[in-house]
């Protein structure tokens, strides 16, 4: 018996989510098509120009432009964003620095800090033990 490798093939919308670019600004032959684990390796490894395109104006999907804005998904849906946005727009947020964002923003750096907190309390006790 001989084993037959198969191709592993993933969604337009998974292979959009693992290359963090808003899958309805992606061409239409991609949108379309299965995309191999090949293929994903290789458009990571060489992005071709409109990937680069996306991923440096956008639109950027929601967990990119939260990440933009150091901020939560949940901080973005709070704000009112709910589209995806481009980098201008999201350069545009930056600068205007509204009430929402500095909150989200102050709420987001709580959590990281606590988040480090609890890390260093439990690698102390893994420590005594």
């Amino acid at each position: 018996m001989t084993s037959h490798k198969t191709t592993q093939t993933m969604k337009p919308a998974t292979a959009a989510k693992k290359l963090g670019v808003y899958l309805q600004a992606t061409p239409a032959e991609f949108q379309e098509g299965v995309v191999s684990r090949d293929e994903l390796n290789a458009l990571q490894a060489d992005p071709p120009e409109w990937l680069v395109e996306l991923r440096r104006n956008g639109p950027h999907p929601r967990p990119v432009v939260a990440a933009k804005l150091g901020i939560s998904i949940s901080g973005l849906a709070r704000g009112g964003i709910t589209d995806p946005l481009t980098t201008a727009k999201i350069d545009a947020l930056k600068s205007e620095n509204p009430d929402w964002l500095q909150k989200e923003r102050a709420t987001q750096a709580d959590v990281r800090k606590e988040a480090a907190r609890l890390k260093a309390k439990n690698a102390q006790q893994a420590d005594q033990t």
